[in-house]
């Protein structure tokens, strides 16, 4: 059989560089289309050096890509103009890794992103691919949407809990840190060298553009309304996240007993693994690759715990996942180019 042919828009960021990174040794994807809004017209190579060893094809406009000729189209653009591209394409399979699908809500996405959603008509039909907990709805799904790195390590930590009933859906504090790749690769301010190097800082403090996207999904999971308190942090690494979460135990729940649901939810899963009594999750544990690594921690104040998950922002929490979702909507085995263990050091 031919190889799946991808096209991968907005390929000159972080998120779109590593998508190609990968696809690069998954043995059934062929890169036909490359695209870039303001570096169309050059070669990977000459934006991305560590591509120079590799035939790629050129950057061209987004809207140049003939759609007819991709079987999957994955999208690494802003929001809203994700959206606006995407809605147009009929003949492939989208997997989108921008906010533009995530949200069920139009009036949510217009209260959170500034402005009203180009596509409202396709949010009801897009699937939520957080992978592990979406398998039943990618096979043959036409529009996947890709959690964001943040939804990603806090659903994988909290999901399995709150749809046992362990822990309680009214008070769930989260704190999380992320790489500087998270924040994207335009010029900012806040991410030059000076402004980041030694150095930790909250941001999006009370409102930041994740934090509807993992109440909506935390709500599905304990099936009542989910109200969370959400910081992020931004330290001094390139790329990894992680995320502490601090949760109220069920009537009669431990640690442990929170610990023996997440070791019977991920047992046989091949990317997500509980790390032994005690140990806490470190982002150098997945560093460049799809593997999540979470645990279960006696918090001091009687009645709470604390639960810690790790990823890397840009594999697992981002074009990993992509890669994983059209594995299996393809029907594909689930790991299939994304085998890689962690970088260390």
């Amino acid at each position: 059989m031919s190889k799946i042919r991808a096209a991968i828009l907005g390929a000159s960021g972080y998120t779109g560089a590593d998508l190609v990174r990968l696809a690069l040794t998954h043995p059934e994807i062929e890169i036909t289309a490359l695209a870039a809004g303001s570096k169309a017209g050059q070669s990977m190579a000459a934006i991305w050096p560590h591509f120079t060893p590799y035939a790629l094809p050129p950057l061209t406009a987004a809207e140049a890509v003939d759609f007819a000729a991709v079987d999957v189209v994955f999208g690494c653009l802003p929001h809203a103009a994700s959206a606006r591209l995407l809605g147009t394409i009929n003949e492939a399979t989208i997997i989108d890794l921008s906010a533009d699908f995530r949200l069920r809500d139009a009036a949510t996405y217009a209260e959170w992103y500034g402005g009203e959603h180009p596509a409202p008509h396709l949010l009801e039909s897009a699937v939520y691919g957080l992978t592990e907990f979406a398998r039943s709805e990618l096979p043959g799904a036409q529009l996947i949407a890709c959690p964001g790195c943040y939804p990603t390590a806090v659903l994988l930590a909290l999901t399995p809990l709150l749809e046992s009933g362990l822990i309680g859906a009214e008070r769930i504090t989260i704190n999380a840190l992320s790489g500087v790749s998270g924040s994207g690769r335009g010029l900012k301010e806040a991410n030059l060298f000076a402004e980041v190097a030694e150095a930790v800082h909250p941001y999006g403090l009370g409102h930041h553009r994740h934090m509807p996207e993992i109440e909506q999904q935390l709500a599905l999971a304990a099936g009542a309304p989910v109200t969370i308190s959400f910081t992020p942090h931004l330290v001094p690494i390139n790329r990894g996240e992680l995320v502490t979460c601090i949760v109220e135990l069920a009537e009669g729940q431990t640690h442990l007993s929170l610990r023996a649901a997440l070791a019977d939810r991920y047992a046989h899963e091949p990317f997500v693994h509980l790390l032994p009594e005690g140990q806490a999750p470190a982002t150098r544990m997945v560093r460049g690759s799809n593997h999540a690594v979470v645990n279960a921690f006696a918090d001091r104040i009687p009645g709470r715990a604390i639960v810690a998950a790790a990823i890397d922002n840009l594999v697992k929490g981002s074009s990993g996942q992509a890669i994983q979702n059209m594995n299996v909507a393809l029907g594909l085995p689930e790991t299939m180019g994304l085998e890689a263990a962690p970088l260390f050091p």
